[in-house]
């Protein structure tokens, strides 16, 4: 059978069209859902980067925010795209058991110990991390944990493991609650608590502590992202949950995180990784 001229362009331009939709890329999701830390849902950071990233790529956020330990198990169970945490170990166990495909460093700030400004932490500061801690359980000063496998319990488990110290004074009080909650119960009990700088300068004008102990290495609190792996996850999902890994690696993404927070709090809540520490962080 002999095509017409006008027939033949037709059937080269549908093959060209199944040629461009074979190889051109699938759209990715609509929305993806993002389980991550309070820390970045309370300093207002997810406020400017979830818009950011819509305007960029026309994928919406949902965000959950809750303790690492729970963004980990929400990724475990596929009820969430990507995870953005802060507890390296955890993170790393988590991509190796097969539930991630991948995790990539992206910022990072520090933790602080605060305390009432009358408490004996504060009239005669600690000349050290471990002297800080190492005073809380020998001097028997009310001390408040976080005890939500979050990053920031995470830490606070580590800091006294390093001191060989277990946590069982009789003023050791556990919230078992976020970060606002548990800086709100340590304002009231006029204790000493862990927290991530940024949640405590967005915080800090509706409470009385202090900063008392800032500076060491250790309180280095690097943040990441991981792509999960789960069973039903959808290919446009994974595709979107990389997008948004790479969104937050973009140059203007970087710098939006690094000027985050200067005009309101004087100084930045967060470093895109390899830049500068932690905010306060002595090199």
């Amino acid at each position: 059978m002999r095509l017409s001229l006008a027939g033949a362009a037709s059937l080269v331009w549908l093959i060209a069209i199944g040629c461009m939709e074979q190889f051109s890329p699938k759209p990715a999701a609509a929305t993806i859902t993002l389980a991550t830390t309070t820390s970045t849902q309370d300093s207002g950071l997810l406020e400017m980067l979830c818009p950011m990233f819509r305007a960029q790529t026309g994928i919406d956020v949902k965000v959950i925010a809750v303790g690492t330990g729970q963004a980990l198990e929400l990724g475990r169970r596929g009820d969430a795209d990507v995870l953005l945490t802060h507890a390296r170990v955890a993170e790393e166990e988590f991509v190796r058991q097969g539930y991630g495909i991948v995790r990539v460093p992206v910022f990072q700030n520090d933790f602080v110990l605060l305390g009432p400004p009358d408490g004996a932490l504060s009239l005669n500061p600690p000349k050290s991390l471990d002297d800080a801690f190492g005073r809380c359980a020998a001097e028997n000063l009310p001390f408040v944990s976080r005890d939500d496998d979050s990053g920031t319990h995470h830490k606070e488990k580590e800091l006294w493991q390093s001191i060989s110290l277990e946590p069982t004074f009789a003023n050791y009080l556990r919230s078992g609650s976020g970060m606002a909650r548990t800086l709100r119960i340590a304002d009231e009990r006029r204790a000493c608590t862990l927290t991530d700088r940024a949640t405590w300068l967005a915080l800090s004008g509706e409470f009385h502590l202090r900063v008392i102990f800032e500076g060491d290495p250790r309180l280095k609190n690097p943040y990441a992202a991981i792509v999960v792996k789960g069973d039903g996850q959808s290919p446009a999902r994974v595709r979107a949950a990389h997008q948004f890994i790479e969104f937050l690696q973009k140059e203007t993404t970087r710098q939006a995180i690094q000027e985050f927070g200067k005009d309101q709090y004087g100084e930045g809540l967060f470093f895109p990784d390899g830049g500068a520490p932690g905010a306060g962080q002595k090199p």
